[in-house]
């Protein structure tokens, strides 16, 4: 399956969750923001929300500081 990441295209199998795609590229899911094809993804629904082949997928990180 390929799918957009923050632009860039990436392959992983299919099928795959939100937490599925944040595992596979190491993210921390307390600390990001996800949005999929131009909608905002609930931290409740990743387990639940399935991606699909072509999907647009815009990964936040957020970045404590001083």
């Amino acid at each position: 399956m390929d799918i957009i990441v923050n632009g860039e295209e990436k392959r992983f199998p299919a099928p795959m969750t939100v937490s599925g795609l944040l595992s596979a590229l190491e993210l921390e899911p307390k600390k990001i923001a996800v949005e999929r094809n131009l909608e905002i993804v609930p931290k409740s629904q990743f387990d639940a929300t399935a991606l699909n082949d072509g999907d647009k997928i815009e990964i936040v990180q957020f970045v404590g500081g001083g």
